[in-house]
């Protein structure tokens, strides 16, 4: 798959290509079957299967003070969406330049100019160019003026019942409902950091734990304690995960990410790593003493294996 940062990227003589648009934010399993359509008809049709996102949520330009939290860093986005055989993607960056562009310009000089595009796939509600004024009736009067089609997906077959949206990813993450984030995920919610010195508590506790830096990226969940996995390189630990600001000790006021590995003694400092949220246990609560949290943390593991399926 090629990976281009700009428009400069893409090699002269790119497609003729099939092209979907959007941030993808979560790539959750509805954008993996627009991914998965995009693949089809590129594949019937001998197109080269290109896909255009963002480097940030057109609302961080456009209406800021409404900016959604990320579900996944850009990366992880390239990664994931690499895995569905896509050809080639393209990440443009979202400023006032791009977001001026007027419906005709972005499909002259972006779709038409640099991708050669054949077949545009979007949704019923997408759209683009100067202000979002551009919307599918736009694209599709470009499209029979300026010889493409437009192919509109309609929305995926909904989850549980739940129409699947980055949005509601976001609510369930910020309720700690992470069970079913996954559901419409695909797979498990995560955040990748790197695993930093904390202030050793766990430790001194007998549950010493990886503490991610607070530079890690992805979407964290609501404060509280569950049940997840840890993954280092290739290995994969089962662990019992706490976030929040430990309100049983004064003087911590950093939201923190910090997991105990099951039954595992390592030395995980400068790892970059990613942990993964498979279930909620708990709030995040503050104890009287030690000793109620002890005896916590230790009904935490016991119900972590419970939850992972592991014995004793």
């Amino acid at each position: 798959m090629f990976h281009w940062r700009s428009l400069a990227e893409v090699p002269s003589g790119w497609g003729p290509s099939a092209v979907t648009i959007g941030k993808f934010d979560g790539v959750h399993v509805g954008h993996v079957e627009i991914l998965r359509q995009l693949g089809e008809i590129s594949s019937m049709r001998g197109l080269k299967s290109t896909v255009i996102t963002f480097d940030r949520h057109p609302a961080s330009l456009l209406s800021p003070e409404q900016l959604p939290a990320d579900i996944l860093s850009t990366e992880d986005r390239l990664a994931l969406i690499d895995q569905e055989n896509i050809d080639a993607s393209l990440v443009l960056a979202f400023d006032t330049e791009l977001a001026g562009l007027s419906p005709r310009a972005f499909v002259t000089s972006i779709l038409l100019g640099k991708l050669n595009a054949q077949a545009v796939l979007v949704g019923h509600d997408f759209r683009f160019g100067d202000h979002a004024s551009g919307d599918v009736a736009t694209l599709q009067e470009l499209g029979a003026e300026l010889g493409f089609d437009v192919v509109l997906i309609d929305d995926v077959a909904p989850v549980d019942g739940v129409r699947v949206s980055s949005s509601l990813i976001r609510e369930l993450m910020a309720s700690g409902d992470v069970a079913t984030a996954a559901k419409l995920l695909g797979r498990l919610p995560r955040v990748n950091g790197e695993v930093v010195h904390g202030h050793k508590r766990g430790r001194e506790l007998g549950f010493p734990t990886a503490n991610l830096s607070q530079e890690a990226t992805g979407l964290v969940p609501s404060d509280g304690v569950y049940a997840g996995w840890f993954v280092d390189g290739g290995h994969r630990y089962p662990a019992a995960i706490s976030v929040g600001t430990n309100p049983t000790f004064e003087g911590v006021n950093k939201r923190t990410v910090e997991a105990f590995l099951l039954d595992q003694n390592l030395d995980l400092y400068g790892h970059q790593v990613t942990i993964e949220f498979a279930a909620h246990i708990r709030g995040m609560v503050a104890f009287t003493g030690i000793d109620p949290l002890i005896e916590q943390m230790h009904n935490d593991v016991r119900v972590t294996r419970e939850i992972l399926g592991l014995g004793k």
